[in-house]
């Protein structure tokens, strides 16, 4: 009961957070990347944690079913730090994000890696996976906390142009945060308190569009069995930057790993 009643007690100030965030998804994700100051572990960027204990849980997905001698595309790739992983594995790696402050943000941390690049691009704008397998031929992907923020519309049109990018060979791996509480609760599980929101989870709310969930049920709606076969899935753990102290924040999760029929 307790726990309720710290929830409600947050609501004022989660309004008015939420309130300053733009209507335009492409506006509010240049707003948050253009005034980001700090990436890293100990940065502002609420899901920028050092990537080792998650990336485990993806490795034997990525051997088993990647052709690694395709190019891997990072589908928002922020400051990509998972873009520079992606280029250890494979033969080149391209981030792409709609906001260009991400973009270049991501271009000055990763100086001298040749097998990097990375480019302004929405892919959900109709013909945006074409003009990617256009240029770099079929490819893998890898998705990580971006459809749980889009609207269903939204994941539909990104799915549509995976499905461009990968081709025959491809293959998409997404990871996404999947925790099934209200936004309140799951505010809650990341250390907010009525009068004390964490600085990287306050950033998020009052710049970025209202996350949801993403499990099952919601990648078979944007990724249809008709369309899509799933090679494997289930539930991890993502990690983000700590909250408190000094270990990362663990947030449930779902990945999956799909090639298109």
């Amino acid at each position: 009961m307790l726990r309720i009643v710290n929830q409600l007690r947050m609501v004022p100030e989660v309004a008015r957070l939420a309130k300053l965030a733009p209507h335009d998804p492409v506006a509010a994700w240049e707003g948050y990347w253009s005034r980001v100051r700090t990436t890293g572990t100990h940065g502002e960027v609420l899901w920028d944690a050092e990537i080792g204990k998650e990336a485990e849980q993806y490795a034997h997905a990525v051997d088993t079913f990647m052709d690694r001698g395709l190019p891997i595309i990072d589908v928002g790739c922020g400051n990509g730090r998972w873009t520079r992983w992606l280029a250890d594995r494979f033969p080149s790696a391209l981030g792409v994000d709609v906001a260009e402050s991400a973009i270049e943000r991501a271009a000055a941390e990763s100086t001298d890696l040749p097998t990097v690049d990375f480019s302004t691009l929405d892919l959900t704008a109709p013909g945006a996976g074409r003009l990617l397998q256009e240029e770099h031929g079929e490819a893998n992907v890898f998705v990580r906390g971006v459809f749980h923020v889009l609207r269903p519309r939204q994941r539909k049109d990104l799915a549509r142009n995976l499905r461009d990018i990968v081709g025959h060979r491809g293959r998409v791996l997404l990871t996404e945060t999947n925790f099934r509480g209200n936004p309140l609760s799951y505010m809650h599980s990341l250390g907010a308190r009525p009068g004390s929101i964490p600085a990287p989870l306050r950033r998020a709310i009052g710049g970025i569009p209202v996350p949801g969930h993403f499990g099952p049920a919601e990648r078979r709606a944007a990724f249809p069995d008709g369309s899509w076969t799933v090679l494997a899935d289930g539930p991890v753990t993502i990690e983000a930057v700590p909250m408190s102290g000094r270990t990362s924040t663990s947030i449930p999760g779902y990945f999956a790993m799909m090639g298109a029929r």
